[in-house]
């Protein structure tokens, strides 16, 4: 019922957010005249900002049509290598550039599409050929495709590195973000432990909850203050009849991004009331950017609740991984096996998702892996978003980001 309930209340809101931008476009137009008493400029940003919140949203474009290698601007084209029921792999081919390393962006299947990483793939664009886990959306994957969960998501990483490697005849790199630095991990200390021909040759992990018990986050808290059982009863809802996936149970993307935005209410209200202001004054360049940021921001998607309770159990409630005792296909995933994989854990000061120590232990446990192989930062006054994106991702995490693939290439 609890998704059938959010179906109606998204269509009501549909409606209401054409109307009200019906409004203000009305308030807006030049010709006419009540747009210029004193409260029109009020009564249409306010019509503008509802229309923008309430509006229905699909999945975004990544939009990345050209980048700059070098000194020649360079067309580039998207597409995609292997599909599969549960999420395809999208290459970003850079027409006549055949440099650089290969890369595979490991994005979270957490409530986002792979678009948030957009600034991370355009960023990483001119010095290496990118590649990227693009995740469907469960609601939109029949009954009849089966079940994803946390050894299915293993099991993609390792074929698409395979995929990628007899594409170019090279071990390519690997790069995750959030909460795939988990199963990046342990696909690479099974590629590693089998010699897996196309074992990464470094893996990035960026502000992954490789082991939660350290600095924890009001994340972590959550999911290790209620029992398991609480997360099956509470969160998992079933896909109603108008989707592909009806009957699939899932963990509905509005609820994870109900609580990502309660964890931050008060600056994401500051961010409005901005946007509010910009579009009183008539600066629609300034608004516009917040309105990008959360058009992005809040195009959701579901994941299958197989995965989401066995990430709950295995990641956040008993720690499998750093404790050596995480199983794939019931195989133990032994990080001592990583012997050859270099390895890079970024951090951020002001992370409020995965706390300062929780990446870095993912160098730790890696115990065979020699120091010369390992390297850590602590990227200061940075927040979760911004490690892999923003100013500050691009000017000062991105160049050591590459020095050390290039270096280990």
């Amino acid at each position: 019922m609890l998704y059938d309930a959010y179906e109606v209340q998204r269509s009501f809101l549909a409606g209401a957010s054409k109307l009200a931008g019906l409004g203000a476009g009305w308030l807006n137009n030049p010709a006419n005249p009540w747009g210029y008493i004193s409260m029109g400029p009020l009564v249409a940003a306010s019509l503008e900002v509802f229309a923008h919140a309430a509006a229905p949203r699909g999945k975004p474009e990544f939009g990345l049509h050209s980048t700059r290698v070098g000194r020649k601007e360079v067309p580039v084209n998207e597409e995609v290598l292997l599909q599969k029921p549960f999420g395809q792999l999208k290459h970003f081919y850079r027409e006549g550039i055949n440099s650089g390393p290969s890369l595979l962006i490991v994005a979270p299947m957490s409530g986002h599409y792979a678009t948030l990483l957009r600034g991370t793939v355009e960023r990483l664009l001119p010095s290496c050929d990118v590649y990227i886990t693009d995740w469907r959306d469960a609601k939109c994957v029949p009954l009849s495709d089966g079940k994803f969960d946390l050894d299915d998501y293993v099991d993609y990483l390792i074929e698409f590195l395979e995929l990628i490697g007899e594409k170019t005849g090279e071990r390519p790199h690997m790069l995750a973000v959030c909460q795939p630095a988990v199963p990046a991990y342990a696909a690479t200390a099974v590629m590693n432990a089998d010699k897996n021909r196309w074992r990464p040759k470094t893996l990035t992990m960026m502000g992954g909850p490789i082991d939660t018990r350290k600095a924890p986050t009001a994340v972590n808290t959550l999911a290790t203050q209620r029992p398991f059982s609480w997360f099956e009863n509470n969160v998992i809802a079933t896909v109603p009849m108008i989707y592909p996936g009806a009957g699939r149970k899932v963990y509905p993307g509005f609820l994870q991004l109900a609580g990502f935005m309660t964890m931050n209410l008060g600056s994401h209200l500051v961010s409005h009331w901005e946007m509010f202001k910009h579009l009183v004054v008539g600066d629609e360049e300034s608004a516009s950017s917040t309105q990008k940021f959360y058009d992005e921001y809040r195009s959701v998607c579901d994941m299958t609740s197989e995965f989401y309770l066995q990430t709950v159990d295995v990641v956040f409630q008993r720690h499998l991984l750093p404790e050596g005792r995480m199983e794939h296909h019931g195989k133990r995933v032994d990080p001592a096996a990583i012997r050859d994989t270099a390895l890079l854990a970024i951090e951020g000061e002001r992370d409020d998702i995965s706390g300062i120590g929780q990446t870095k232990a993912g160098l730790d446990i890696a115990t065979k892996l020699p120091a010369s192989k390992k390297q850590y930062l602590l990227a200061e006054d940075v927040g979760h978003y911004g490690i892999f994106n923003g100013r500050k991702w691009r000017e000062y995490i991105a160049p050591l980001v590459e020095k050390f693939i290039s270096a280990n290439d």
